[in-house]
């Protein structure tokens, strides 16, 4: 009981105590990283792997297909690695700004294809990528505080440059992503006009 008290004492005092206080943050960072990143792990794992009643990667392209993300297995693998491999990283807190912008990146796409149907998740929007990825984005500019990887390693693979790479690289992908989803979309509405309009026509004949 006294260890405890003490544990307690040593987390929440932080009058006049700078340390404690520092303490205290990397605690927060470290659970904000072990919950995100363990989240977007089980979600990567889902598509690459089919755990967790995930469809793997056969399921999840033929789901990116009939989204218009095609071709569908580069799209899903894609994906699966972004959250799978970002989430990894966030995690155990290694290259966390590169990590960070990466899981940035993957979700600007999901928060697109989301974007139509509105923010609520409830009715399908996009709203829990959009969370999933301003953690992200925060973790990249924060770092990932001393218990991690990065800190043990004296942040070899954690300098705040290879972040903004990453992020630069992620959206751009992103974006060239959703354009290339937005031209197909647009390619199969309009073949289910024409097609449409080719039953009307043979009908009134």
């Amino acid at each position: 009981m006294r260890t405890l008290g003490w544990a307690l004492r040593l987390l929440f005092h932080t009058r006049g105590n700078t340390m404690t206080s520092l303490h205290r943050k990397d605690l927060g960072l470290l659970a904000l990283r072990t919950a995100v990143g363990g989240v977007l792990f089980a979600h990567g794992a889902q598509k690459l792997f089919g755990w967790f009643g995930g469809g793997g990667l056969e399921g999840t392209a033929q789901a990116m297909e009939q989204m218009g993300f095609e071709p569908g297995d580069r799209n899903a693998l894609a994906a699966g690695l972004g959250e799978a491999g970002g989430g990894a990283l966030l995690a155990a807190g290694l290259a966390t700004p590169v990590a960070g912008s990466v899981v940035a990146g993957t979700m600007a796409g999901a928060i697109a294809v989301h974007y139509p149907a509105g923010f609520f998740a409830h009715g399908g929007g996009y709203e829990y990528p959009a969370l999933l990825g301003a953690c992200g984005l925060a973790l990249a500019v924060s770092g990932p505080g001393c218990y991690s990887v990065d800190a043990a390693s004296g942040h070899a693979l954690g300098r705040p440059w290879m972040g903004v790479l990453a992020f630069a690289a992620s959206a751009l992908g992103a974006v060239a992503v959703v354009s290339r989803r937005q031209d197909v979309v647009r390619r199969r509405e309009a073949r289910a006009a024409d097609e449409a309009a080719g039953e009307n026509g043979t009908g009134l004949s």
